[in-house]
């Protein structure tokens, strides 16, 4: 199963015997007063620094998410995609639960994007999914619904298995869905990190797609973090992750560390690289 993304330049594939795909998230005003407040002034300026930033550290595809109080989405959202177009050269994940936006970037989108997101409620597939079949883009399918996200993997899967069925029903190929399960903090709930898992192993083996997954919400409220999430990435690796959302610059050596282990990285000539790289 491969998903293929794109931008006016370059092509990604996602699979799960290639190399993993990271896919960055600062561009998200999520917890980030500084970037909020520069969206809300309808600066760009932050996120054009963020953009060359994450790809200098080695990220595939960037996250484009505006959604910050105060701000109208459908028309800074398609600006914020411009912006970042004319800097970098990876493709775009265009981030935002609002349809009229996420249409008003994917007009200005050149080639294929990654859609983030849909999820199992009624009227965002109904809204969502028709937009994917026209623009000929790819999409997350989040693993929630009406009752919101989850505990236990049946109902995960159940919801991913009703995003692939009516996404293939309008002729949506199953290798243009990815799935986020949709990982819960351990620090709430000690058995999250365990469903999580067995979800994605299910998802794989049930469905065949491609998945995606946020790689810190697991260890929201604890302390040192990264060392959780290097530790969570590569177990979620492993059960059938393949393009994780993450703070490149803080987890791509754990993550080239599990693929060299997975046999995902031929010579290891990515890790070595990269150690080079670090050590120079």
């Amino acid at each position: 199963m491969e998903t293929r993304v794109s931008s006016a330049t370059k092509e990604v594939i996602i699979g799960d015997e290639r190399p993993t795909v990271l896919i960055g998230e600062r561009i998200n005003p999520t917890g980030k007063k500084k970037l909020a407040a520069a969206l809300q002034a309808g600066d760009l300026e932050l996120i054009r620094q963020e953009a060359l930033a994450q790809v200098q550290a080695k990220a595939d595809i960037l996250d484009i998410n505006v959604g910050a109080a105060g701000v109208e989405e459908i028309t800074l959202l398609p600006q914020a995609v411009q912006a970042v177009m004319n800097v970098v050269d990876v493709p775009l994940c265009l981030d935002s639960s609002n349809p009229k936006a996420l249409e008003a970037a994917l007009k200005i989108y050149r080639s294929k994007p990654l859609i983030n997101s849909v999820t199992g409620q009624e009227n965002s597939l109904k809204e969502v999914l028709p937009l994917v079949k026209e623009y000929q883009a790819a999409v997350v399918g989040l693993t929630m619904d009406d009752e919101g996200v989850p505990k236990n993997a049946d109902r995960r899967v159940s919801i991913a298995r009703k995003i692939v069925e009516r996404a293939e029903a309008l002729g949506i190929p199953r290798e243009d869905i990815i799935i986020d399960c949709l990982n819960l903090p351990v620090g709430a709930d000690s058995k999250a990190g365990l469903a999580i898992i067995e979800a994605i192993r299910r998802v794989k083996a049930e469905l065949g797609v491609n998945q995606t997954l946020g790689g810190s919400n697991i260890s929201f409220g604890l302390p040192d973090r990264n060392l959780i999430n290097g530790a969570f990435l590569a177990i979620v690796l492993e059960a059938g992750v393949t393009c994780p959302i993450v703070d490149v610059a803080k987890v791509r050596p754990s993550i080239l560390a599990a693929d060299l282990v997975l046999g995902r990285d031929k010579y290891m000539r990515r890790y070595i690289e990269a150690y080079r790289q670090r050590h120079k």
